[in-house]
């Protein structure tokens, strides 16, 4: 009966702290509410937004990703244009943080990689497989490596970029800072060769049409009379077969007449002597006329073998000088790697690539580099120069990976005067110099501005792309199975013989495929 008793007891209590509990809960409930509401809802203001600046927008020169923000910003010379924000690559398909630019663009891009899916307004970054483009936002990294922007966005950024634009992807936040340092003010350019670049490229490339068109008909000059002499040779060949029967007749008709005993038989002696060496005489004169008639015509041949030598030679010289004045107008790039202790150069010559898409950069200057203290890091930076200003060009600074300062980077590096001597004194807006502690990935090729990324971050979005297929050019022209013909390509990525180390930091492997040429 106690036993009962105390049982029914504590029932009622127990009901009675549940009804308790339930009120508590509910108070504690209505009090974390709005705690959780306006945690969310400063969670929903912390997400990057579309936002464009107030101002007159110009033309993009560069586009900074941030993988720890999932935005990326655009900006022109004033600085910051339009925000946005994106989607990079989910774990074990990470977008790579580096230095990239814009290679190819496309309207309208289905992936050859994953089932045809659609990435409208397409701004490629890699050869292999990575770019920006419109996509779906969950809010967080959701891609296989791309950077997915906004559909609207990308599509109304599309007609405003421009092959070879800077994409910065870095790993956390990072901008451009105006910057001024001794090395950049040595990037002085010259009114009078600025000026005159418009006129000098026009020029050059006429006469570079003009010479190439003599040289062709040099070419083909010489090829006639090396043809020409082909048959005057065999003529030449058969003339002397005949002398030497002649000849021999000649001699048998002797050994007939001194062997003759009676008058009849020398007479007929006589008479095969005499027409032998009528016959000799004749093809002797034949023969000399044949041999005066081939020296004449194989001086010809020779003169006109130098002539196309030299009109060759003539038209290499040109057209070099057309390319470099055509270069002259266009933004200089400069990779300058600590891994490799080399400076790399580079500028967009707007011809197609002979192998279909993208176009075609100019690599004919590498050069090795003076980096003080090498083995201390330099970090990554990337100086660009975005106007003209009263003491030349006026330049900012972006840090993505920290070793030594911006400044201290520079004050490290002697870039060498040869370098400075050919490109400074027309160096443009837009032109840029990356200092980096990382060599070039082998995604950098001659369809390509650099390609560099950070080993020290994750980069599963770009080890699991199967790499690019690189066409190298050498004096014959292009070669990768599918000959291309001598289309005057070949001068400008002649083969090196000294192929650049890979990367020893962590995470490394990469290197800069040879594509030395020839300015120096």
């Amino acid at each position: 009966m106690v036993n009962r008793l105390t049982l029914v007891r504590s029932t009622v209590a127990m009901h009675h702290w549940g009804r308790s509990a339930v009120v508590m809960f509910a108070a504690m409930a209505a009090l974390i509410a709005p705690i959780a509401e306006a945690t969310a809802k400063q969670a929903r203001r912390a997400q990057p937004a579309e936002t464009t600046a107030p101002r007159e927008a110009g033309e993009p020169i560069m586009a900074i990703v941030s993988i720890k923000s999932q935005q990326v910003t655009f900006y022109d010379t004033e600085g910051w244009i339009l925000r946005a924000p994106v989607s990079t690559g989910i774990k074990e398909r990470e977008t790579p943080a580096g230095v990239f630019a814009i290679v190819e663009k496309d309207k309208d891009h289905h992936s050859s990689m994953y089932d045809d899916a659609w990435m409208p307004n397409m701004l490629r970054i890699t050869w292999n497989g990575l770019a920006l483009h419109g996509g779906p936002l969950p809010g967080h990294a959701a891609s296989h490596g791309c950077v997915r922007m906004p559909y609207g966005f990308a599509e109304k950024l599309f007609d405003k970029t421009r092959i070879g634009m800077r994409v910065i992807i870095s790993p956390d936040d990072a901008a451009p800072v105006n910057f001024s340092h001794p090395t950049l003010s040595l990037f002085m350019p010259k009114a009078e060769i600025v000026a005159d670049a418009p006129a000098t490229a026009e020029r050059l490339a006429r006469e570079a049409a003009e010479t190439a068109k003599a040289a062709d008909e040099a070419k083909k000059t010489a090829a006639t009379a090396a043809r020409e002499l082909a048959p005057l040779a065999a003529s030449l060949r058969k003339l002397e077969r005949f002398k030497v029967r002649a000849d021999a007749a000649v001699v048998s008709a002797d050994k007939a007449l001194a062997a003759a005993k009676t008058d009849q038989a020398r007479t007929k002696a006589e008479d095969r002597k005499q027409k032998a060496v009528a016959k000799a005489a004749e093809l002797a004169t034949q023969l000399d006329t044949a041999k005066a008639d081939a020296k004449s015509k194989l001086d010809t041949a020779n003169a006109a073998k130098e002539a196309a030598k030299a009109a060759q030679t003539k038209k290499g010289g040109i057209a070099k000088a057309a390319l470099d004045a055509k270069l002259a107008l266009e933004p200089v790039s400069i990779y300058i790697s600590r891994a490799t202790q080399t400076l790399y150069v580079r500028r967009n010559t707007h011809e197609p690539a002979p192998d279909g898409g993208g176009e075609v950069f100019d690599a004919t200057i590498e050069v090795p580099v003076t980096i003080r203290d090498p083995g201390t890091p330099l970090g990554t930076h990337v100086f660009t120069a975005v106007a003209r200003n009263d003491a030349g060009l006026r330049w900012t600074a972006v840090t993505i990976e920290t070793g030594d300062d911006a400044k201290n980077a520079l004050d490290r590096i002697t870039i060498p005067k040869e370098v400075l001597d050919r490109i400074a004194p027309a160096a443009l807006p837009r032109s840029s110099i990356v200092v980096s502690d990382e060599p070039l990935s082998k995604e950098t090729n001659y369809r390509t501005e650099f390609v560099a990324v950070l080993s020290d971050q994750p980069q599963g979005g770009f080890i699991t792309r199967k790499p690019s297929e690189v066409l190298v050019a050498d004096d014959s022209g292009w070669s990768n199975d599918s000959p291309q013909g001598d289309d005057g390509f070949g001068f400008f990525f002649q083969r090196s013989p000294n192929p650049h180390p890979s990367n020893t930091r962590r995470g490394g492997g990469q290197f800069f495929p040879p594509m030395q040429g020839g300015w120096w």
